[in-house]
């Protein structure tokens, strides 16, 4: 009995040293996917049709707002009290769209991420489960020290699992 606990105290140390940790870059494995670039191209293209159509309403209201400061004084009191409402109502949609096009260019965004992120994360998981890790930390989150004599950078193997080089 007493055989066995000394074994025990023995192998206990080498047990816990036997873990393996990693450490992984995300950020670089998502820039890396053709799925990422494909993405960014995406919300770029979108982001240029929501600034083309503001621009486009914008400069319909300058036309309107130009027009009207020359006719002004000419026009009756209802008749400009009716083109200064309408001027305020163009002016609120303009708004109203620019607010609606950010929300909408987020929800894209985060979607197409979305995606990506999974696919990653999946990766990592199933790397971290080949390879035995206990623990596989993303060092794009901020972590401040990881021991690269401990902890193993398994970037490429995770890269290899998406194919990517």
């Amino acid at each position: 009995m007493k055989k066995l606990f000394v074994m025990l105290l023995m192998l206990a140390p080498v047990a816990a040293f036997a873990q393996k940790f990693g450490h992984v870059n995300a950020q670089e494995i998502v820039q890396a996917m053709p799925e990422f670039a494909k993405a960014k191209t995406e919300v770029e293209a979108l982001q240029k049709q929501y600034e083309a159509d503001l621009k486009s309403m914008q400069d319909e209201l300058q036309k309107k707002a130009e027009a009207f400061e020359k006719e002004q004084s000419t026009l009756p009191d209802n008749i400009k009290q009716r083109r200064e409402t309408e001027l305020q109502e163009m002016y609120q949609k303009i708004q109203q769209s620019y607010q609606d096009n950010q929300q909408a260019l987020a929800k894209a965004q985060q979607e197409k991420m979305q995606a990506i992120t999974k696919k990653v994360l999946d990766a990592i998981k199933s790397v971290g489960e080949t390879g035995g890790y206990v623990y596989i930390m993303d060092t794009a989150s901020g972590i401040p020290f990881i021991s690269t004599t401990l902890s193993k950078d398994v970037t490429t193997e995770v890269k290899g699992k998406l194919g990517l080089r």
